[in-house]
């Protein structure tokens, strides 16, 4: 096994978590903003996945003895449309899983099964978020601002029935 092959496709992988981290993180924040309690809470579990990844990814690398490369090469997209960040994120996803894939096989053909596994395990990952988001988009365009619409209802209800933390960043 050339284990700088293997470190070289891990540390792209955190890059590309870490991106996405990123990103999710800052379509939480003006989710939340908005109101959009349930579509804020799935971009903020994804971001907390996306940086578990990068912790397995990071322990490989440290196991096969390299060094943990902790770079975004890019800044988030500023996109503040749902219907915008929900494509936006499905499109991550997609090149995530794409991407992975290539990396699991990779790592097949330079003799590491326990990276290829790893990379297998991620790609099930992302094509489940990949999933989710394109759920959301589905519903957003079947029903519309009305989808949008009820999860500031759903907030609403809440502080008016006096419960604190209606929204996400009063809750945590």
């Amino acid at each position: 096994m050339d284990k700088e092959k293997s470190i070289k496709v891990l540390n792209e992988a955190i890059a590309d978590e870490l991106k996405a981290l990123h990103q999710y993180m800052y379509f939480h924040f003006h989710c939340d903003d908005k109101g959009y309690d349930l579509l804020a809470d799935l971009f903020k579990k994804t971001a907390i996945e996306e940086m578990q990844h990068v912790e397995l990814l990071s322990e490989r690398i440290l196991f096969l003895g390299g060094d943990v490369e902790m770079v975004v090469g890019e800044k988030v997209e500023k996109e503040k449309d749902v219907a915008g960040m929900l494509n936006m994120a499905k499109g991550m996803e997609e090149k995530s899983y794409e991407m992975y894939n290539d990396f699991a096989r990779q790592c097949s053909d330079n003799n590491d099964s326990a990276s290829r596994r790893l990379f297998e395990q991620l790609v099930d990952d992302e094509e489940r978020h990949f999933d989710q988001y394109d759920l959301e988009s589905d519903n957003l365009n079947k029903y519309g601002d009305n989808y949008l619409a009820l999860q500031s209802i759903e907030r609403s209800k809440t502080y008016s029935a006096g419960q604190p933390g209606g929204g996400q960043a009063g809750s945590q």
